[in-house]
């Protein structure tokens, strides 16, 4: 945890209340120590770059997700917007 903390410029403190607020749940080491992840300091990293701003914790976390929802519901739907243009035309019998 404090090797994460220092990466990120933030106390221990602020990682344990983003894991408090759900926000990311690091794994645990054998021996207890937390482990986080490439994905989880990424999110560790918005938040602390949205307090900064002035916005509160609880929000900071809820917009996080929120942005996250809407980056896997845009890569969802560009997936289903490329197999669909991969796929042949269908063709309209009534119209022949």
């Amino acid at each position: 945890m404090g090797r994460a903390a220092e990466m990120l410029g933030v106390t221990p403190a602020f990682l344990r209340s983003l894991g408090t607020a759900k926000l990311i749940e690091p794994q645990r080491s054998d021996g207890g120590h937390r482990r986080y992840s490439r994905y989880q300091l990424r999110l560790a990293a918005r938040a602390r770059e949205l307090v900064d701003q002035g916005t509160a914790l609880e929000a900071a976390c809820r917009i996080i997700i929120l942005e996250d929802q809407l980056a896997e519901a845009l890569r969802i739907n560009a997936e289903l917007q490329q197999s669909r243009d991969q796929r042949p035309e269908n063709t309209d019998r009534r119209s022949a």
